[in-house]
């Protein structure tokens, strides 16, 4: 089964109708056949982006609960790696949610990600090697 990492801003413009970017990830989530994962700090930065409305913020989790991506937990180890990473990206800046994804794909093995962040996704290396395959 093919796995994607999903990211902030693409998570934002699924749901967000406003969004610039909005028809463009759509398109991408309604073609796309597999399995998208992401983290919890994803998660809140989505709900913080979407804006103080509660429904907006329901919308959010609603689309974990449904099977729109999977939610994966941090552990002390990937908490540690993030840290690692935050300091060696600290030119870009990477923060905390991007950090805990090139954790993820690194734990994982998944080299795609679906974010409008091409500036860090272009940058960021798995294991300080392998490069992203950026959608859409």
């Amino acid at each position: 089964m093919r796995r994607v990492l999903l990211d902030t801003g693409a998570f934002v413009a699924l749901l967000d109708r406003s969004e610039r970017n909005h028809k463009q990830c759509v398109e991408f989530f309604k073609d796309f056949q597999g399995q998208l994962l992401t983290t919890e700090p994803v998660l809140t930065e989505t709900i913080y982006l979407l804006g103080p409305s509660v429904k907006a913020q329901k919308v959010s989790v609603e689309f974990i609960l449904k099977g729109g991506a999977v939610l994966v937990p941090q552990s002390l180890e990937s908490l540690s790696r993030v840290k690692v990473l935050m300091d060696k990206y600290s030119d870009i800046p990477m923060d905390f949610a991007d950090a805990t994804l090139v954790v993820l794909a690194e734990e994982t093995g998944i080299r795609e990600v679906f974010t409008l962040d091409r500036r860090g996704f272009s940058v960021y290396r798995i294991h300080g090697r392998k490069s992203f395959k950026i959608w859409p």
